[in-house]
């Protein structure tokens, strides 16, 4: 896997509690969430431009 697949999958985990507190009614977390979603949109287009070079190169290296 990628560098960045697995940041990705580290920013979800990050932000698993804070949607939790976010749905009891945590204003503030509900702000930490916005922000890792904004991370994670980000780390899921650094993947996306990857498996397109992945493509076009041809196959893994």
């Amino acid at each position: 896997m990628t560098q960045n697949y697995d940041n990705l999958c580290a920013a979800i985990e990050a932000c698993r509690g804070d949607v939790e507190k976010a749905e009891s009614g945590n204003k503030a977390a509900t702000a930490r969430v916005r922000k890792a979603m904004q991370e994670i949109k980000n780390l899921a287009q650094e993947i996306r431009k990857e498996m397109l070079e992945l493509r076009d190169s041809g196959g893994a290296s």
